[in-house]
């Protein structure tokens, strides 16, 4: 009884962080127009940032892994926020001085500590409890991650964006003072929030090495890693997370580009209800408003339906086997893009963001049927599954190619081959369940 208390107390608390990372990523990605004012940048230098976002995540997420095997889970989650903590306090002499490459360093410290809290929060909500409700665990947790990325654009907007960005040519129109008196604005704008966050981060630091959480890693493994690449079901999870993520931030990425592409904005101005929403999502009348604003009022659905699916998938994972919802989303996510890309018009812009609430269960479902069965390798394991997010970096600039060439529509064949092999990976793990 009183370990399923310390359980339950210490599942709360490593929710917590999901919230926090996904919050902190989202709110990273409010900061990009302001990012272009402060140091001047091109799109291909905008972009960089979620190269060191991914790569982090690429070049950090094995070593992590054995590193917990080592450590063990509680430890690497105190290690991984104060690499968070110094990753957010090199914002602020970044925008200060006013040196993209320190900002891409501070950013790219940070997703190093937030690969290294995913490598350990996965496995631990997945371990704490019994092996048949870790999918529910991790999809209940995953879904306060998604309430974090809800939150931040909100933060991003009142904090970050709530005033004017000038354009390089009104800039430029300023005496010497004002200009400078502008980039020093700018900065603090840029700084302030994450020197708090930092600060936030660093007492939560203090909080998890004040607290006692349960030891359930036993022993260090040797050979890990060998045992692990020989496994054919962990690879098969990798892929799978590989190909999700990647799904998930293309369809997201190219959701506005796409939108335009069908004309949806005329369409939505025309109808009364879907121009209330826009206006209301927007706050202020879409009839003098650039048309990609007006299709991207819709695009939060996308992530909003995550979150939802989440919490749905958290209580589903209960009732039904978790391999089994896992083939079932992903049927339907492959039937929403069917029903997208040979319809038109609002059908067709509903059954795509329509995908968001199926991908919902589809990472911490493929994560923890990666890990049964596989008692101290799972930090490891982790370390595995976190690598292939960068997924994330590969399969949109895939189907932008393909989009470039043959169209939008028939471009989401490559999703569609995604999707069907996640349903075949949870088929393949139903039938391991049937026969054990």
């Amino acid at each position: 009884m009183s370990s399923s208390k310390n359980y339950r107390s210490a599942f709360i608390i490593v929710t917590v962080l999901f919230f926090l990372w996904g919050f902190i990523t989202v709110l990273v990605d409010s900061l990009i127009p302001r990012l272009k004012d402060v140091f001047e940048l091109s799109n291909f230098q905008a972009v960089l940032v979620q190269f060191a976002f991914f790569g982090a995540f690429f070049i950090f997420s094995v070593p992590a892994g054995w590193l917990l095997s080592k450590i063990g889970y509680q430890k690497g989650i105190v290690l991984g926020l104060a690499v968070m903590a110094i990753g957010c306090v090199l914002f602020s002499p970044a925008a200060s001085e006013r040196i993209f490459t320190l900002f891409l360093l501070g950013y790219f410290i940070l997703a190093a500590g937030i690969t290294i809290l995913q490598v350990a929060a996965n496995p631990y909500v997945a371990v704490l409890g019994s092996e048949d409700g870790a999918s529910s665990r991790l999809n209940l947790s995953q879904a306060f991650n998604s309430l974090g990325t809800a939150i931040a654009p909100i933060i991003g907007a009142s904090f970050l964006l709530s005033d004017t960005i000038m354009s390089s040519e009104a800039i430029s129109k300023l005496s010497e003072e004002a200009q400078n008196e502008y980039y020093i604005n700018e900065a603090s704008a840029v700084s302030g929030p994450f020197l708090i966050l930092a600060a936030s981060i660093a007492v939560l630091a203090l909080v998890f090495i004040a607290i006692k959480l349960p030891k359930i890693l036993e022993k260090s493994p040797k050979d890990g890693y060998i045992k692990l690449l020989s496994n054919k079901y962990v690879l098969m999870g990798v892929l799978g997370i590989f190909l999700y993520v990647g799904s998930e931030v293309a369809i997201g990425s190219f959701l506005v580009l796409y939108f335009m592409d069908m004309n949806l904005a005329e369409i939505i101005s025309e109808n009364g209800i879907l121009n209330s929403f826009a206006s209301y999502i927007i706050s202020k009348d879409i009839s003098n408003v650039d048309a990609k604003a007006i299709v991207g009022a819709f695009v939060f659905l996308y992530w909003t339906g995550a979150m939802v699916g989440r919490f749905v998938g958290s209580y589903l994972t209960q009732l039904i086997k978790p391999a089994k919802v896992l083939s079932i989303f992903a049927s339907l996510a492959i039937l929403m893009i069917i029903v997208s890309v040979s319809s038109i018009g609002v059908l067709s812009m509903f059954a795509i963001l329509a995908v968001g609430l199926f991908n919902s269960i589809m990472f911490p479902t493929i994560f923890t049927l990666t890990l049964e069965g596989l008692g101290d390798l799972k930090p490891q394991a982790s370390g595995l599954l976190c690598m292939a997010i960068v997924g994330g970096a590969i399969i949109p600039p895939l189907y932008g190619l393909l989009a470039d060439n043959v169209g939008f529509k028939i471009a989401f064949i490559l999703i569609i081959a995604c999707y069907g092999y996640i349903l075949f990976f949870g088929y393949k793990k139903q039938k391991i369940k049937s026969l054990a």
